[in-house]
């Protein structure tokens, strides 16, 4: 494959990052507070669940969020916090790329009807897809460096 000023496998380990880092503006701007001390996510969440138009989306968030909204903020605030830094670094990166995916999916089935989340959701999936199928942990992370995958 040619490319220009870097090779494949650095494009890839470029792309992978970039996600990293999405992941950690992502985490970033969280309220962390809101999401802590007053479940200002999860409330959140909850209304968009509940008026969902895929039943199965109220009823899967009532049986799985709702009785444990404290864990399940905990459970998103720090994923993206680790998906972000596992991709940056590379460390456990095909792993990431798979838990990243499931999430970005999560989210837009929860926010089906949000055409601005649809978009980086979408996006972020498709990069999770690329950078998982093409292995662009081989460049640039500590995976390649300690001999993992």
């Amino acid at each position: 494959m040619e490319t220009v000023w870097l090779t494949g496998a650095e494009w890839l380990a470029v792309l992978r990052i970039g996600l990293g880092l999405w992941w950690l503006e992502s985490w970033r701007h969280k309220d962390k507070k809101g999401w802590f001390e007053r479940g200002t996510g999860i409330a959140w969440a909850a209304d968009v669940a509940g008026r969902h138009r895929w039943p199965f989306v109220t009823k899967g968030f009532r049986a799985v969020v709702e009785p444990r909204p404290r864990a399940m903020a905990h459970l998103v605030v720090y994923a993206e916090l680790a998906l972000g830094l596992g991709l940056v670094v590379g460390f456990l990166t095909p792993i990431a790329l798979v838990g990243g995916l499931l999430l970005n999916l999560l989210y837009l089935v929860l926010m089906i009807h949000d055409w601005a989340e649809q978009g980086q959701n979408a996006m972020m999936a498709l990069i999770s897809l690329v950078a998982l199928f093409a292995m662009s942990w081989q460049t640039w992370s500590l995976d390649s460096a300690i001999g993992l995958f």
